[in-house]
């Protein structure tokens, strides 16, 4: 009894194992994490920095291929299959997926640092700083995350919802290993899988708990201890442990759609509140040079020059959306039954990808617009600490207050709702893909999920989180690179015609 326990549980077990050592050896010696972690991280960049420009431009384009060539027609289900939810619908859990900790913290930050420290070729604080600044963080936020993204979820559809597979990592290696994914070989796939996805969501948490506290400390002049942020991760984690328990998916769907409401409105208040010309020019412009530029982008580790300024940013966004992709992918995957794989692809690519640039053109580009033309001093905010520029930069609007309570808001609801689901996918994917989670799983993985973050802000604060994010990233970017693999071999099985 205890041997088939053992195997049957055997991904939970091992990765439950993995992530609990890691979390007791940064308690007692964050010292030693912080240098085994950097020493890590540091000949992941040296080495292979190339591997990950080549593989996210390899992931694009293969998605592409596959939306256009003859196997766009097949189903993500059977035949006859109608998708599971109406296409408003689903492009609506789209946005919800795209949108995130992620897009408010980085939105008003992320130009802002390209325009105060571009690369040594760049004259900062310059209009050709600002013009990189933005086409940087299109190309950062656009079509390759989303690519990316495309390869797990489409994997784990087709094989989950036409092969009738459980929906697993594991699961999709089957034209190669055979009953093996179902042995310590698939073991080992979807152990991967928990590992990025526990780093990947505890960088996003971290990030989120950084910048609720930098905004009510801006507020409410509260103490910038670390302990504060480790208070407000502890608040958070109760909230999101009893939503994920408790099962109240109707309360989480309910805020899910209120954080989308209050996202767009808080978007078209910037907008309108702020020189809509100005910001419409810089959509077009930045729009123009990406689509321009994206080979180049797609390759550009500037070795001569801007080198380690390549590593800090695309390098890690690149790791970081791998790390995210089993959690988005499963969650993309499970809305996308029904669905043709040319649509599949063609929307996910695009739709989320365009309401990223609408938002980066907005909060940036007025951003850039306060520091360029009104003298205001953001950039320099942004370059001493990323997390308090979204609240520095509402301060040059009427009612910053309140637009600022509401962005918290916003911060706090995807915090509960992205801790929520990735509990829930984690306890998926360590209960053999099943949707019924066993609760003291979804506890396991929520706590797990709140002591990396605290951890990594404790070991080293925001480096900590991107430097763990691009090391736990590596192993299954290789898994990846499998993937594209094993679904074209799954493809060329099926009779399509010619």
């Amino acid at each position: 009894m205890l041997r088939e326990y053992l195997r049957r549980e055997a991904v939970f077990l091992l990765s439950a194992g993995i992530i609990l050592f890691f979390i007791g050896f940064g308690a007692v010696r964050p010292d030693l994490l912080d240098s085994a972690s950097s020493a890590v991280h540091a000949a992941i960049l040296d080495n292979f920095s190339w591997l990950y420009l080549i593989s996210a431009f390899f992931f694009l384009a293969f998605a592409l291929a596959l939306g256009l060539s003859r196997y766009g027609t097949i189903k993500l289900g059977y035949d006859a299959e109608r998708p599971q939810y109406g296409f408003f619908g689903w492009v609506a859990m789209l946005f919800a997926a795209g949108m995130g900790i992620g897009l408010l913290f980085w939105g008003v930050s992320e130009p802002l640092v390209h325009f105060l420290q571009p690369p040594p070729f760049i004259d900062a604080a310059s209009p050709d700083a600002a013009a990189f600044a933005m086409r940087y963080a299109f190309f950062h936020w656009g079509i390759h995350p989303w690519a990316i993204y495309t390869i797990v979820s489409l994997s784990i559809a087709y094989f989950s919802f036409r092969r009738g597979m459980p929906a697993l990592i594991s699961s999709c290696f089957y034209p190669v290993l055979g009953e093996r994914i179902y042995g310590a070989a698939g073991n080992v796939v979807d152990v991967l899988a928990v590992f990025a996805t526990v780093f990947g969501t505890a960088t996003s948490l971290g990030f989120g708990a950084l910048q609720i506290h930098s905004g009510l400390t801006h507020l409410y002049g509260l103490s910038s201890a670390i302990s504060v942020t480790i208070g407000i991760i502890l608040i958070a984690t109760a909230l999101f442990m009893a939503s994920a328990i408790l099962g109240v998916e109707k309360g989480v769907q309910v805020l899910s759609k209120l954080n989308i409401v209050l996202a767009t409105v808080l978007l078209v208040l910037v907008l309108a509140l702020g020189s809509a010309p100005y910001v419409l020019n810089v959509f077009t412009s930045t729009l123009g040079g990406y689509i321009n530029n994206i080979i180049d982008l797609s390759f550009q580790s500037y070795p001569f020059a801007g080198f380690e300024w390549s590593r800090d940013w695309t390098v890690f966004y690149w790791a970081w959306w791998i790390s995210w992709s089993p959690f988005v992918g499963l969650f993309i995957a499970r809305i996308s039954r029904g669905r043709t794989i040319r649509e599949f692809v063609l929307t996910v690519l695009t739709v989320p990808t365009l309401f990223t640039f609408v938002w980066f053109a907005i909060f940036g580009g007025s951003a850039l617009h306060l520091e360029l033309e009104e003298g205001a001093n953001l950039a320099a905010v942004a370059g001493e600490d990323v997390s308090l520029a979204l609240f520095a930069f509402l301060e040059h609007y009427p009612f910053a207050g309140l637009l600022s309570l509401a962005a918290i808001f916003l911060l706090i609801v995807f915090f509960i709702t992205s801790a929520d689901s990735a509990t829930v996918v984690l306890g998926s994917l360590t209960s053999g893909g099943g949707l019924v989670v066993p609760n003291y799983k979804k506890v396991v993985w929520g706590l797990s999920l709140s002591a990396v973050a605290i951890v990594l802000l404790v070991t080293g604060g925001l480096s900590s989180l991107q430097v763990m994010a691009i090391t736990a990233a590596f192993p299954f970017m290789l898994v990846m690179i499998g993937l594209c693999y094993t679904l074209a071999i799954g493809l060329s099985q099926e009779k399509v015609p010619e």
